[in-house]
């Protein structure tokens, strides 16, 4: 005996409902960061803009490279105060395949670090084709590098305490080039991200003391931020 048609129409139309709610809770959800995020930028003075195709091609490595370039939403972008002097702040929600899968944070350093240095949570699944060497054991995290010799000697007890500060919610933690960044779960708030980039400016510090180089020093310069294009 065949299911009747209107049990057929019926399972349709209650997904097809269960789908738009869902739809739905996802579009209030996202409109209500963007004026969390808007609000929080305008308090600090910081600029926003709702897309950016291009500022995820700043970076290759740790969360771009586990879950593709994509597309960033909800920007922030901005300057800091850390212990060691100001520094060039950005927050962004990555978007790949049309959705969040984290929010990312990331300090500007003065000089860029001659090592790419990802610090993965050991619980997540951060295999993938082209993955840098392992290191090893980093605090909490596992290091995985792209040059062993350079990295041990970046990585210091100094900088161990300081990736240990910035939390177990966050999955992954990497240096590039002149960049400190870290991948926030998709719902952090902004006093979260407040806690997050606190973190970061010390992990900054760490590997880019403004008194390191004095040959290099770059007197205090401000990087302003620019939407839509790489440095």
């Amino acid at each position: 005996m065949g299911i009747p048609a209107w049990v057929w129409f019926t399972v349709a139309a209650v997904a097809g409902v269960a789908g738009f709610a869902l739809l739905a809770t996802d579009r209030a959800q996202r409109t209500a960061r963007n004026r969390e995020r808007r609000r929080w930028a305008a308090l600090r003075g910081w600029q926003f803009e709702e897309t950016d195709h291009v500022l995820p091609t700043r970076w290759e490595s740790g969360a771009i490279a586990y879950y593709g370039t994509g597309v960033a939403k909800d920007v922030v972008a901005g300057s800091t105060f850390t212990a060691d002097g100001r520094r060039q702040v950005y927050v962004l929600d990555h978007e790949t395949g049309g959705k969040v899968n984290s929010v990312l944070v990331g300090v500007r350093c003065r000089r860029p670090v001659n090592v790419v240095v990802e610090l993965w949570l050991p619980s997540v699944p951060f295999q993938r084709d082209q993955m840098p060497d392992l290191l090893g054991p980093v605090g909490s995290r596992y290091a995985f590098v792209s040059e062993l010799p350079a990295a041990r000697k970046l990585i210091t007890p100094d900088l161990v305490d300081a990736a240990e500060e910035i939390g177990a919610d966050v999955t992954v933690v990497w240096l590039e080039n002149d960049w400190v960044m870290a991948a926030a779960p998709p719902n952090s708030s902004p006093a979260r991200l407040e806690r997050l980039l606190r973190d970061l400016g010390e992990l900054a510090d760490v590997v880019d003391p403004f008194d390191a180089d004095p040959d290099t020093d770059t007197g205090g310069e401000v990087h302003r931020p620019q939407f839509g294009r790489k440095p």
